[in-house]
Formats: C-alpha cells, structure tokens, sequence
C-alpha cells in the first residue's frame, strides 16, 4: 500500500487524525484513519460536498473505540486528484478501488445521504463483502423526491440563508429551526471545527454540481431489486428530512430484507448527529 505524509501514527481523536494519501484507479485519494488496527474496518461515506472535516468527531470519536474506522475523500473531492465521477456506480467503482489498494478483503459501510446512494451500489455490487451496512439519511436509487427539479435550488438557497447567517449551509440544510434544532446545530457546527491544522481543501464547485447531477440521475432510475443486499442493514434517519425524504428510509427498510429502522424525532437530515448518543449506541450495537 503506497502512502504519502507526515505520519502514520494513530491519533486519539478524529480532530487530529493524521491526513494520508493512497494511490488507487490512477489517482491519488486522501483519507484518515482512527482506531484500533485489525479486525473489520468501517469505511465512511460522506454526504453531498463534504470533504474529511465534515465529519462529526464525536461520532467517529465513538465508533474508532471498538473500529478501525476509514474515511476517505473520492476523486476530485477535497484534497484527492482527478475528477467527481459523473454516477454514484462510478463512485461506487472508485470507493472499492481505494479500498482493494488497503488491502482489505471484507468490510463494514457507513453511507450518509450520498454516501447512502454509493452504499447500496457497492452492497449490490459486492455482496459478499460487505459485513454490516449503515445507511443514515438515505434513499433508494428511482426513490420520489431525489430527482426532484427544484432539489438544486434548496440546497443553493440554504447555501445563501448560511452566508447570511455568516453560518455554514448544513445548518439549515440538516435541522430543524426550532429551538432544539438550533441548539443542535450550534453544536454540530463547533465539533466540526474543533480541526484546526491540516484541514481539508474544500470541494470545487465543478465537482460539487457534478455531485449534485449525480443525485438526481440516481432520483431517476428504474428502482434496484435491494433483496440483493444480504448484509445486516441498519437504517436511520430524522422524522423531518427534507434533503431526502424520510418516507424513503422507510421505503429502504421495507425492501432491504436483514434491516432495521429507526426514525428520530424533532429532527431533520442530520437526525442521526441531532441524537449523537443513542445513535452511536445504534450503530455500535449493530457493528458488533
């Protein structure tokens, strides 16, 4: 495995986790790594434009006690080289180039929102790889809502309301604007910053439409057979997604045979970091 960096000592929090770089499909993919070394890893797929900073540490922070948990950034998304594949199969395809260059036979997968989407592709695509499966904030490939034509808008228009706020986007995009989802939301937004060295670079804005032309093509496919996913599924999700309807992780739970669903009250998108503690009991429970 070819790394480049400062470091490959492991760190104790996600918040100064070291920044590695891989070389995998022709390109070179930035990641970082927590936990301890051995058994299954986690992989970590992110949401619409994140980049590794976008990570919330107190999840990570909990899961990298009992996992070697893997996040990574995929061509042309933060520090990597090369370009957003144009499809969720392309991610799909790259995400298990990166993680044929770790070495690493069988796995467990953590998909939120977009990473959800390039979860059920790699779990349809590579069944007997995949060990346990997350899918947060998510939905199925030709689900009602995702190819939606003013789905661009909202998240243009939240990206304004953020600058206007002098605030970040998902503060809008992933709570409520009640009082607990503000509240929620500060919050969330402090421990993402609780990185100060090393950040990531910020996603391009070529490569953030190409995400978002992504999602919708993915809105409109024919639906996939999910039968086809053996894994143990866990399946979670906000009572008042607007990003991705919530009717959908229903929609998932119903038709991925092995699962289970939760739905967290009070809370939008970001649902699963709103309610932090029980949901790292969730998934740590399922993981084990």
């Amino acid at each position: 495995m070819a790394e480049e960096g400062p470091s490959t000592a492991r760190a104790n929090t996600w918040s100064t986790a070291t920044t590695r770089h891989l070389q995998a499909g022709g390109e070179t993919l930035t990641y970082r790594e927590l936990g301890p070394s051995g058994g299954t890893p986690v992989f970590l797929l992110a949401h619409l434009g994140a980049t590794l900073d976008e990570w919330d540490p107190r999840f990570i922070d909990a899961l990298a006690r009992a996992h070697d948990v893997i996040a990574m950034d995929l061509p042309g998304v933060g520090s990597s080289s090369g370009r957003v594949p144009a499809t969720i199969e392309a991610m799909a395809e790259a995400t298990i180039g990166f993680i044929d260059a770790q070495g690493v036979s069988e796995f467990d997968l953590f998909g939120f929102s977009l990473g959800g989407f390039i979860a059920q592709q790699i779990a349809l695509d590579h069944p007997e790889r995949v060990r346990r499966l997350v899918l947060a904030g998510t939905g199925p490939a030709g689900g009602y809502g995702i190819d939606r034509p003013t789905g661009a808008a909202y998240v243009y228009w939240d990206m304004i309301r953020g600058a206007l706020a002098r605030s970040d986007a998902k503060e809008f995009q992933f709570f409520h604007r009640d009082r607990e989802g503000r509240a929620a939301a500060r919050e969330y937004l402090r421990r993402l910053r609780k990185r100060v060295m090393d950040r990531d670079a910020p996603i391009s804005v070529a490569g953030f439409k190409t995400q978002l032309k992504a999602i919708q093509t993915w809105g409109s496919r024919s639906p996939h057979n999910l039968s086809g996913i053996i894994a143990p599924t866990l399946i979670a999700n906000g009572d008042h997604d607007r990003m991705v309807p919530t009717v959908l992780s229903e929609d998932l739970h119903h038709r991925i045979p092995n699962s289970t669903l939760t739905i967290y009250p009070n809370s939008g998108h970001g649902g699963v970091f709103q309610h932090g503690e029980h949901f790292n009991t969730e998934v740590l429970r399922h993981l084990s």
